[in-house]
């Protein structure tokens, strides 16, 4: 099989979807792996280590046009939707019901697409997960950046000084994202609450909490917390699906006049109503007054480190497609979970749910 990974052009983004002991790998099977130039640079990897493994270096147009199997981290963005074709099968993350223009695209374009973010092994999310951890540990790095004074914030240190009351910080949602933004705000010393819709995810956060508050979640207990927050990190996924709005903007005015709303669900349209994604380079915007940081990328400030917890994960799927991707789909349930679009027909539950009015698999 042709086996590519272009370069990422989404802004900021510098992760890269195979490393250079994957093509070692994948050539050693009798694969060929195409890499476009520069690739794998933000992660740590040369072109010449790329060479070095097997791989042929191509420009970008090259290496979509000569891949049978695609590996990717982010979305394919508009310049990247002409690429597109019926005979290619991309492999990253789609996020695809936050975005109906690349849903239509793919949908046009017949492209077979795989979405990380849906694999499944069991009731978990093996491919997402280490992003996750990843994003809710930034989560609370980028909102302490963003209490200070210097960052326009209130001027509040996230965390614990004796004599001093300590920044509250509510995280709503307990998850993957939810646990590692709580492990890192209770780490700083901060005042933690974290909100949990299921009882028996939420014994487990109490009992890896003992000095949070964890608490049942649901929309009087939401508007309860939110007055006490500095900071309000959003962590909510239901896989595949649009994130719910759980903070409203009429809830904004329950909020302390600095705080800060963090949304780590913007890549599935976020879980406050007033989300809209950032980047980097303009990551804080108002509304009502209240502070938003919305990166929709928040592993990619951290390329070397994600790129190498992401194809730990990665590697055995990219592996198993390599051998075919028919077979793989047929042989692993959990993989074919994440089959979102195939023949111009949306294929996740959630992707369609989103939006009804395209065609679905029957």
């Amino acid at each position: 099989m042709r086996i590519s990974v272009p370069r990422e052009i989404k802004p900021e983004e510098a992760r890269v979807g195979l490393t250079p002991t994957m093509v070692t790998s994948l050539t050693a099977q009798g694969h060929e792996v195409f890499v476009e130039e520069g690739a794998g640079l933000g992660a740590g990897f040369s072109d010449d280590d790329y060479a070095a493994a097997g791989a042929q270096l191509t420009t970008q147009e090259d290496a979509w046009a000569r891949a049978d199997l695609l590996v990717k981290v982010k979305e394919p963005v508009g310049p990247e939707y002409g690429f597109l074709r019926p005979d290619l099968t991309l492999f990253t993350y789609l996020h695809l019901a936050a975005s109906r223009p690349l849903t239509e695209a793919m949908l046009d374009s017949g492209v077979t697409g795989i979405a990380y973010e849906t694999v499944r092994v069991g009731r978990t999310l093996p491919l997402l997960r280490p992003m996750s951890e990843i994003a809710g540990r930034l989560a609370i790095a980028n909102a302490a950046h963003h209490l200070q004074f210097h960052a326009d914030g209130p001027g509040i240190l996230l965390g614990r000084v004796p004599g001093v009351v300590p920044a509250t910080a509510l995280v709503i949602g307990g998850g993957t994202v939810g646990e590692h933004a709580a492990r890192a705000a209770v780490g700083a010393g901060a005042d933690v609450t974290v909100l949990e819709a299921n009882g028996d995810r939420l014994r487990q956060l109490d009992t890896l909490f003992p000095n949070a508050r964890v608490l049942m979640s649901d929309a009087h207990r939401i508007e309860e917390e939110l007055p006490r927050a500095d900071v309000v990190v959003g962590s909510v996924l239901i896989p595949g699906a649009a994130a719910p709005k759980l903070v409203r903007r009429e809830h904004l005015a329950l909020l302390k006049p600095h705080a800060l709303l963090v949304d780590v669900a913007v890549d599935q349209g976020g879980c406050f109503e007033t989300t809209h994604p950032t980047t980097y380079h303009d990551p804080v915007y108002a509304v009502d007054g209240i502070r938003h940081y919305c990166v929709a990328n928040l592993p990619g400030a951290v390329p070397v480190t994600a790129t190498q917890a992401l194809t730990h994960a990665t590697t055995p799927y990219v592996m198993a497609l390599a051998g075919g991707v028919d077979a793989a789909l047929a042989a692993d349930a959990g993989l074919a979970a994440g089959l979102s679009t195939r023949q111009g027909a949306l294929c996740s539950p959630g992707v369609a749910a989103a939006f009804p009015d395209l065609p679905a698999a029957g």
